[in-house]
């Protein structure tokens, strides 16, 4: 009569060392990229405005962006900005009012905030969509 073979447990040390040796794998061999930062300044202190400034409005949709009605292209807003402020007092900020319209994404609107990040004498309000 043949005698009855016993089953051997299963060692779970070569499983954990495997899922180890994985996870190592996977996390040395990810890249973890850095995403561009905006400022985002609150409401608060910041550079005066004059009361008789008129401000800048920035129509902003999917598709089209708008400077005070007209047209214009991401790549000539810095420069179109530049010389509709370039008149201005050094000691006060040109408001821009900046409208989002439609179903604006998130990214677009953050190029258009690096856009206007290296324009000084600009104080940007950004309204909600609506």
């Amino acid at each position: 009569m043949r005698k009855a073979r016993r089953r051997r447990r299963l060692s779970m040390t070569s499983l954990i060392d495997v899922i180890f040796l994985l996870l190592l794998f996977f996390m040395l061999s990810s890249t973890f990229t850095r995403f561009a930062e905006v400022d985002l300044d609150a409401a608060g202190s910041g550079a005066q405005v004059a009361a008789d400034t008129r401000p800048l409005f920035l129509q902003l949709s999917p598709d089209r962006l708008s400077l005070n009605g007209a047209d214009t292209a991401l790549e000539d807003l810095p420069a179109t900005l530049a010389e509709r402020i370039a008149g201005a007092e050094a000691e006060t900020a040109t408001p821009l009012i900046i409208a989002l319209r439609g179903e604006v994404t998130a990214q677009r609107l953050t190029d258009v905030l690096v856009a206007l990040r290296g324009i000084t004498g600009l104080r940007a309000t950004v309204l909600g969509a609506g």
